[in-house]
């Protein structure tokens, strides 16, 4: 027998929380991962191999790791090592941030901007510098959480609406009176276009100013990639834009437009902006250098469309109900989370890498495998991408799940 005495377990780094705190976390969390998720993550599958499609990033034009991109964010670093760390807010007009600022705001069609962290932060610290507790906001139902998180944070009366339904907006205009519009130009989860020039019209209409949040049609819409306001004419007409320049643009910022008489309102009254720091010479140089390539990516855009209009068109006669969208985001929509469990592991079986959107990013029943197209797939890849999709039907039978049913009911409610 060995005289070996078993080592003393370490003790915890951490304090205990609150009994408040961990009761709220098995309530809200350990019970759905023990019961839905069946003990493990519905957001981390496998890994993905060398031979995988992955389609669960968001850089549209496959702009990651071009020669002028790292060019650009090597030169920054190797030269520029007399920079300070500090506030965006403080950044002076010599900076090469606000030559940034303007050259993005001049594609957009407008004439000022700000750049700061993140989408998330673009959204929440104009939201909160433009709504207070008199402005109602008419949110579109799908709009992206930062959006309804930056209407919470102004202490603003945030009014749903139907889902790119512009009359149901116009009528809670005419009941709650002007107010701020706020939708996306393209819906991050199911690919949805937003039906802008209505949407403007009845904003206007209900003299009513609007925001649009072009996330995920800025570089992939409109000319040079100027986003879906510029390609329809709007941009004079909308009041605010905003977008993540983690999508097309591949780089780690967020970006707003305001008019240039509010530029110094905003940046002593948005606490992201006041509250975070600017962002590194590096990451500036990468997404200048970047803005060129965006607007030079003619022929990336035309593959990107060519590429979601197959899909989009395979995947639908393999019986998925993609319907809800028209653009490079396609939402497979098992439903449940266990459901879209074995959807996500079927198709990383062989080979595809989505990824998965669940509650709160979606609605509690309606989690799905998110897959996005960037215009570098290859055909070989689409063939594979259509082979899975294909084999996955016949063992998920998509044209079972509750939205293809919902689909089905609203097509023969539409019969005469």
């Amino acid at each position: 027998m060995s005289d070996c005495v078993a080592p003393s377990p370490l003790p915890s780094v951490n304090p205990p929380v609150s009994a408040h705190l961990q009761a709220r976390i098995e309530r809200e969390f350990w019970t759905r991962w023990h019961g839905l998720w069946g003990g493990r993550s519905l957001l981390h599958g496998r890994e993905a191999g060398p031979g995988a499609v992955r389609l669960n990033g968001n850089d549209y034009l496959a702009l990651t790791g071009h020669p002028d991109v790292v060019r650009a964010q090597t030169q920054a670093i190797r030269t520029d090592a007399e920079y300070v760390i500090q506030s965006g807010v403080f950044l002076l007009d010599a900076h090469p941030a606000r030559r940034l600022e303007l050259r993005l705001a001049a594609l957009m069609g407008k004439e000022d901007g700000l750049i700061c962290q993140s989408g998330y932060a673009a959204n929440l610290g104009l939201l909160q510098a433009v709504a207070d507790e008199k402005t109602v906001v008419y949110m579109d139902s799908l709009a992206h959480t930062s959006l309804w998180e930056g209407a919470r944070r102004a202490g603003a009366r945030a009014l749903a609406f139907r889902h790119n339904d512009p009359d149901h907006l116009a009528r809670q205009i005419a009941r709650h009176g002007p107010g701020l519009v706020v939708v996306d130009s393209v819906y991050s989860t199911t690919g949805a276009l937003c039906p802008l020039i209505r949407m403007v019209e009845v904003a206007e209409a209900g003299a009513c100013m609007i925001l649009v949040g072009e996330s995920h049609s800025l570089g992939t819409h409109g000319p040079e990639g100027a986003g879906l306001c510029v390609a329809l004419g709007l941009s004079h007409r909308v009041h605010f834009i905003t977008a993540s320049l983690a999508k097309a643009f591949a780089g780690r910022a967020g970006f707003m437009t305001l008019p240039a008489a509010m530029r110094h309102y905003v940046l002593s009254s948005s606490y992201p902006n006041m509250f975070s720091s600017c962002l590194l010479p590096h990451e500036i140089a990468a997404l200048d250098a970047t803005l060129n390539l965006v607007r030079r990516s003619e022929a990336e855009r035309q593959r990107l469309r060519a590429h979601t209009v197959r899909v989009r068109a395979f995947l639908e006669a393999q019986g998925y109900p993609v319907h809800q969208g028209t653009e490079q985001i396609i939402a497979l929509e098992a439903g449940t989370e266990p459901d879209t469990m074995v959807l996500r592991d079927a198709l990383e079986e062989r080979g595809v890498f989505g990824a998965v959107f669940c509650a709160p990013a979606t609605s509690r029943n309606r989690t799905m495998v998110r897959l996005t197209l960037h215009a570098a797939l290859t055909d070989a890849e689409l063939d594979h991408l259509e082979s899975v999709t294909a084999d996955v039907a016949q063992r998920v039978h998509p044209w079972d799940w509750p939205l293809a049913r919902r689909g089905r009911m609203a097509e023969a409610a539409q019969q005469p």
